[in-house]
């Protein structure tokens, strides 16, 4: 499991790890350092994602090991699937509108939707934790293993 810097403030690190049976990573390990996380991927998952983090991704930017990886892992060709979860305001932003639609021409499958997936801010009193499309995501990992296998 890979998280961005800022995306370790917000998660459960060891269940995490207890979960994966990986240790979770946010920073690039040092070259005399042994790789602890399989290698290459077979796919990636990008939930939730920040404007930000598609707005640097869709611009080859590598400033994170979690960017990094995700650049990395455009060359690899494997499923991709990325969930962007910007507030209402920044998913109008045209930068973001050109990511969403830079990643999906490159075979990323990109789960932005405001119509089937509301996004923060735009449902009063919801939380952004209960408006995530989890079960959607859930079905598109499991479309996206299908192909894998066959």
């Amino acid at each position: 499991m890979i998280l961005t810097p800022k995306g370790v403030e917000f998660a459960d690190v060891p269940k995490l790890e207890e979960l994966t049976g990986y240790p979770v990573r946010s920073e690039y390990k040092r070259p005399t350092e042994p790789d602890v996380l399989p290698w290459p991927a077979d796919a990636f998952v990008v939930a939730p994602a920040t404007f930000n983090t598609i707005n640097k991704w869709a611009a080859g930017i590598s400033d994170t090991l979690a960017l990094g990886l995700l650049n990395e892992g455009l060359g690899l060709e494997v499923p991709m699937i990325a969930v962007p979860n910007p507030n209402v305001i920044l998913a109008r932003h045209p930068a973001f509108q050109r990511s969403v639609q830079d990643l999906r021409s490159w075979g990323v499958r990109v789960m932005f939707d405001p119509e089937r997936y509301p996004l923060p801010k735009s449902v009063p009193g919801a939380s952004p934790t209960s408006l995530f499309p989890w079960p959607a995501l859930r079905d598109e990992f499991a479309n996206a293993a299908r192909g894998m296998q066959g």
